[in-house]
């Protein structure tokens, strides 16, 4: 996993409550495999139109904001299903930053398996913010996950706060399966403990 420690990058505004992965990435796609292009699925319905033309309206369609790697959006942003791919998605795209007053659970949580830092702020800051992005697009934000701030194209500083465990994750570039790996040495020892301790618990496969 790519570790995340400061971001500076274009931001787009996405200001709507209640994104859902659906519209993130609509579930048709998912039966594609994970790979280089996931991110042309993403807001697929809303970013296109039925015939595939690109809907000009749509915030990342827009001049200046289609290289954002920062999405300013509303509230409650990646509710609905749990679909992992919804953060995929964001991801092969280029966003490594989502800001917004608040996050569903399970999205947030896959967010941070994969990369993806979601920056919660109260709302009048995420809305001030909003406005700094809609008056200067193309201008970037300063995203700084060890000082847990953002920075505004006009100056402007909020602090965000952060679980310290995903923060860690975040920076180290590390999801479960390598803070398993990263205990191997600890899991060893204990197994050599258990079995000393208890032998009868534990069979040996042969052949």
């Amino acid at each position: 996993m790519q570790p995340f420690t400061r971001l500076n990058g274009v931001a787009a505004v996405f200001d709507q409550a209640n994104v859902d992965t659906d519209q993130i990435i609509p579930a048709r796609f998912l039966r594609k495999p994970r790979g280089p292009g996931y991110g042309g699925f993403l807001f697929h319905d809303l970013r296109f139109d039925e015939g595939g033309a690109e809907r000009p309206d749509f915030p990342l369609n827009r001049p200046g904001w289609r290289e954002a790697a920062i999405l300013v959006a509303g509230e409650n942003f990646g509710c609905g299903s749990s679909r992992e791919a919804a953060v995929y998605a964001l991801m092969d795209f280029g966003i490594r930053c989502v800001i917004a007053p608040s996050f569903a659970d399970i999205f947030a949580a896959n967010a941070v398996q994969n990369g993806l830092l979601c920056a919660a702020l109260p709302a009048a800051e995420v809305a001030a913010i909003r406005d700094a992005v809609i008056a200067e697009p193309g201008a970037g934000l300063g995203v700084d996950l060890p000082a847990q701030t953002v920075t505004a194209p006009n100056g402007m500083v909020c602090t965000f706060a952060i679980d310290p465990y995903r923060k860690r994750c975040l920076i180290e570039g590390l999801d479960q399966i390598a803070l398993t790996l990263a205990r191997l040495d600890a899991i060893a020892e204990h197994e050599r403990c258990a079995q000393a301790a208890e032998p009868w618990l534990r069979v040996t496969l042969v052949g």
